[in-house]
């Protein structure tokens, strides 16, 4: 069995409330992108972020127009639907145009599922109250896990 070493979720699994801001930059293929019920997917972009600051932890989402979705949750929270697929709790949306984003308290969850052999899905889907639908799925490549290197004798 090969282990894979993901660094974004590695820190949201250890990020912890002393822990200070750290944003790592995935590079892959966005599937899906739903803002409010609009469908942008065709103008999703080919980056995700994954911040983590304290015990929050968000993943960020952006459409060519510029428009952005953010999927934020408390990474202390994380549970695990079977032992391969860890579930981040989301409790809030954040999705604007040009920095005029204002959070929007909403129920869902971010899961991490591999696709495919070397690959890692990121989906998050969220509801608001008043029934406003919001998901993204992001793809991107894995990295095996490398071994130790032999020690010097």
């Amino acid at each position: 069995m090969t282990i894979l070493r993901l660094a974004p979720l590695a820190l949201v699994l250890f990020a912890g409330p002393a822990m200070a801001q750290t944003a790592v930059k995935l590079e892959g293929t966005c599937e899906k992108l739903v803002i409010a019920g609009q469908d942008l997917s065709g103008a999703c972009q080919g980056t995700l972020m994954n911040t983590v600051s304290r015990s929050r932890t968000s993943f960020d989402f952006t459409a060519a127009d510029g428009r952005t979705l953010s999927f934020a949750g408390n990474g202390a929270q994380q549970e695990r639907t079977e032992e391969t697929d860890p579930l981040q709790p989301i409790n809030l949306v954040i999705a604007g145009q040009g920095g005029g984003a204002a959070p929007t308290l909403a129920i869902g969850a971010c899961s991490f599922s591999t696709p495919a052999p070397g690959k890692t899905a990121i989906t998050c889907e969220a509801s608001a109250p008043g029934g406003a639908a919001y998901s993204g799925t992001f793809v991107t490549a894995t990295k095996a896990a490398q071994a130790p290197a032999p020690a010097a004798r």
